[in-house]
């Protein structure tokens, strides 16, 4: 199976890389800068369940790609998302699947309207990764998990032809025929984990030393409520999760989200919190805590925002 992975970044390096390792057809689609950065160091995996290094990884970049792939894999930011598709459009041929790992559902129909509902995989990924200074790729935690289907649920043969390129490469992979009720419950679990991190600018361990989890707990409940009325009520092992890991005590757990304000860089508000809290007013849940969650992100971008306006204008 030939395998065009977007972007060499935390995600698609990390899950790229360990397919590449493995001896997998792989190409990275990366941009000139990047480029440069694997042809001068390779492909670096920094992880507590295995370093990968690969000195020269393929890459293509989006003027020189063409078809011939069997399957896509994307796992770019949301706010990056058509630019991405428009890079990779070229690589989509008859029987090229696409598979996203992106947070939320919202992709699904922008990918569906580009390329059609046939090419298009749900997917989750279950992974803290960063990048470091130097381009390696920092596995954060314990987790390198990997979940993917067909959105009408049936164990097609296609799907099956990917699990079996993708076992034994060094992650944990399934198939599933449930692969939209499982992104509901990873939604649940980011929208709420990101909107009270961000909310309160502080880790897990910090809010329940603040003595905040009833907030924390109120707004799992309310992210719960709205993936229940659009149809995907999260299981209680899902749920059972959530309250235990947001409320742990001296944890250091704080969304990926938290990390890129702290930084000053965008987020992906809009695609998290803000699409959650549409649909919840499309069939009338009031998520207050989340209406909080995310005028307090949408204040910080405009914030930023008119920041670079005015270096730009200096």
């Amino acid at each position: 199976m030939k395998i065009l992975v977007v972007g060499a970044g935390a995600i698609g390096g990390y899950f790229g890389g360990r397919l590449l390792n493995a001896g997998r057809d792989v190409t990275f689609l990366v941009r000139p800068r990047r480029a440069a950065e694997l042809a001068k160091t390779g492909l670096a995996v920094r992880s507590r369940l295995g370093d990968v290094d690969i000195p020269a990884p393929t890459t293509v970049s989006a003027e020189a790609l063409r078809g011939g792939f069997d399957l896509i894999i994307l796992s770019c930011k949301a706010y990056d998302l058509r630019a991405a598709a428009d890079s990779f459009a070229p690589a989509v041929g008859p029987d090229t699947a696409i598979l996203p790992l992106l947070n939320g559902i919202g992709h699904l129909d922008t990918l569906t309207a580009r390329f059609g509902e046939s090419r298009v995989l749900g997917g989750l990924c279950m992974i803290s990764t960063t990048l470091d200074a130097d381009g390696r790729i920092l596995h954060l935690n314990d987790l390198h998990a990997l979940a993917f289907g067909e959105r009408d649920g049936a164990l097609s043969a296609r799907a099956q032809a990917i699990a079996q390129t993708m076992a034994g490469a060094g992650f944990d992979m399934r198939p599933t025929t449930a692969i939209l009720q499982e992104m509901w419950e990873k939604w649940v679990f980011i929208a709420a984990g990101a909107g009270i991190t961000c909310l309160m600018r502080a880790t897990v361990g910090d809010i329940v030393a603040a003595g905040a989890t009833d907030l924390t707990l109120a707004l799992i409940e309310e992210c719960a409520a709205i993936a229940g009325a659009q149809g995907f009520p999260p299981g209680e092992a899902a749920m059972a999760r959530s309250r235990t890991m947001f409320t742990a005590p001296g944890s250091a757990m704080a969304a990926s989200m938290l990390r890129d304000v702290e930084r000053g860089g965008p987020t992906e508000a809009d695609h998290v919190l803000g699409d959650l809290l549409r649909r919840g007013e499309e069939k009338g849940v009031r998520a207050p805590l989340l209406a909080v969650a995310y005028a307090h992100l949408k204040s910080y971008e405009a914030r930023r925002a008119r920041e670079i306006a005015a270096k730009q204008a200096a």
